[in-house]
């Protein structure tokens, strides 16, 4: 089958940090489903891996957590799909990635497809959608209000790809009113369309752009990316007894200054449930099925902001380039093998 992979993790300029291989098609064992991968997503998990890890000598090291395909097969302890059906998913960290024709995934993390979306559409949601979801309402518990509270939320990086859905998700299923970041002109255009009722720049001193909105201390902060640029200003703007979460990499992460507001900060990866096996994993798949209810309904809308052409290594490349400027917008999305 054919598959994007790497040897050695290099700069993406390298000619052989991404390349097309051929690679054998893989079998579907215990709850594993086989889906023929119809369009993919790039995530920043994508670059990191990719600049971090190499596989073992000789090996191929295939990225990609985020797939829209069709099940072909199912492993002989597999009971919530069929070959067929359409699915939509972010896969396991620990396996072999989407980047390729045919791809294994445990039924578990999988979702059916929203009927609504076609396969890029529907590739540009899983991995943020899930991430956004555990962090917003397994984390933060925003459902949960803060003594004194003004129901006010901060998203740091409202723009990319977990922003753009955690904004929707936040309009639709709370009454919290968003304050969400964003730099340009078209980035905070896109934010205000997804729902944000504030939106100011993360280029200034966030603490003084919350205070002119003059809506007082955001009890909920979400931090997407640069949390280590911006930790001083979110300690000084949040509420007391307020909730930081976050998903990015920042070198350290000194949270003692949130002891004098006795702010708790909670860390989101979604990729822990599978990672150890947790015996909620199943959730994943079932926050799927509801976001695809939800797109289906007409509440939430793709993430979608570029398809970058066929799955290849040439594409993805333009694609990790583009992530890693830090100017992308919403989810980039590549489609078949043509």
């Amino acid at each position: 089958m054919r598959a994007v992979g790497y040897q050695n993790s290099l700069p993406i300029e390298d000619q052989n940090a991404l390349v097309d291989i051929d690679l054998p098609k893989p079998e579907a064992k215990g709850r594993d489903l086989l889906v023929e991968v119809k369009a993919v997503s790039v995530n920043p998990v994508d670059t990191k891996i990719r600049k971090r890890d190499k596989p073992e000598a000789g090996g191929w090291k295939v990225l990609g957590w985020d797939a829209a395909g069709i099940v072909r097969a199912v492993g002989p302890d597999a009971t919530l799909f069929k070959p067929g059906d359409e699915v939509f998913y972010a896969g396991a960290l620990g396996r072999s990635g989407t980047d390729a024709e045919f791809h294994l995934v445990d039924e578990r993390l999988a979702g059916h497809k929203p009927a609504s979306l076609n396969w890029a559409q529907a590739a540009a949601l899983p991995l943020t959608a899930v991430t956004a979801w555990e962090a917003l309402f397994d984390r933060l518990d925003v459902g949960k209000p803060v003594p004194g509270g003004k129901k006010l939320i901060l998203i740091i990086g409202g723009a990319g790809g977990v922003g753009s859905i955690t904004v929707q998700l936040v309009r639709q299923l709370t009454d919290l009113t968003i304050i969400a970041t964003a730099s340009r002109p078209d980035t905070q255009s896109w934010v205000r369309e997804l729902g944000a009722h504030h939106v100011i720049d993360h280029r200034k001193p966030l603490a003084a752009e919350v205070v002119n909105l003059r809506l007082g201390a955001p009890e909920f902060v979400f931090s997407t990316t640069n949390t280590d640029q911006h930790l001083a200003e979110i300690v000084a703007l949040i509420a007391p007894q307020g909730r930081f979460g976050l998903i990015d990499d920042p070198p350290t992460l000194d949270v003692l200054p949130f002891k004098r507001k006795a702010v708790s900060t909670h860390w989101e990866f979604m990729f822990a449930r599978s990672l150890f096996e947790t015996p909620d994993m199943g959730r994943q798949g079932e926050l799927l099925n509801e976001v695809a209810r939800l797109v289906d309904a007409g509440k939430l809308r793709t993430t979608l902001a570029e398809t970058f052409g066929p799955i290849n290594a040439a594409n993805l490349k333009r694609a990790h380039a583009l992530l890693e400027s830090g100017k992308a917008k919403g989810k980039i999305v590549l489609e078949g093998f043509g």
